[in-house]
């Protein structure tokens, strides 16, 4: 399992995350981004070709080393400073107060204590920051959701401890966000069990 966690279903999401559709909706969600930005779950990097030209540095949290490898031609070709920064959106290894914004796409739906993540969002944030995500959960259809129940233990095995059943905005306002905008809807040309899509920003106190 350590193998295919570590060796392979990184080079498999990267080829599953970068989409028509995702890339339209990484360019949305990162497109107000502003000043010292960290990204929890950076991945391989799909998200540097949507910031804006107001992100000064990019502190971006990611566990797989295989990730970071793959990432290396973005990072590269980025104008934004890329300093890889930490491996545990659980524990940010960053100062209170450190940045304007946080960026999180498709990344709450695998941390193992999100609220916890939530939480460390808020203490790195400066007071009026914001967090800037898009990831997949609870569908709002009763029918949906059962499905999602059903499934749920499958994909936590197949995708590495994704889930697919998570209340994203109960986690995000557990963590000590408050939500300031949010978009619910079912992402274009997937199944709804997978697809239920929550959008948003939410802003520390």
């Amino acid at each position: 399992m350590a193998i295919y966690r570590d060796m392979v279903f990184p080079r498999v999401l990267n080829q599953l995350m970068d989409t028509k559709e995702t890339r339209k909706i990484r360019a949305r969600v990162c497109g107000k981004l502003e000043g010292d930005v960290v990204e929890i779950g950076f991945g391989t990097g799909h998200n540097l070709p949507y910031l804006p030209g107001g992100v000064v540095r990019l502190r971006a949290v990611e566990p797989s080393k295989l990730g970071i490898r793959i990432a290396r031609d973005r990072i590269a070709a980025s104008p934004v400073p890329v300093h890889i920064s930490g491996l545990d959106g659980q524990s940010l290894p960053f100062a209170e107060n450190l940045a304007d914004t946080v960026l999180s796409t498709w990344t709450l739906c695998t941390i193992p204590d999100a609220v916890a993540a939530v939480r460390e969002i808020r203490r790195v944030l400066r007071p009026g920051g914001t967090l800037h995500f898009v990831e997949h959960g609870a569908a709002p259809d009763a029918g949906v959701r059962k499905w999602q129940d059903r499934f749920n233990g499958f994909q936590q095995r197949v995708a590495c401890g994704c889930n697919l059943n998570r209340d994203i905005p109960a986690l995000i306002e557990a963590g000590g966000l408050t939500l300031s905008r949010l978009d619910v809807y079912y992402s274009p040309g997937e199944p709804k069990t997978f697809g239920s899509t929550y959008e948003g920003v939410a802003k520390a106190a």
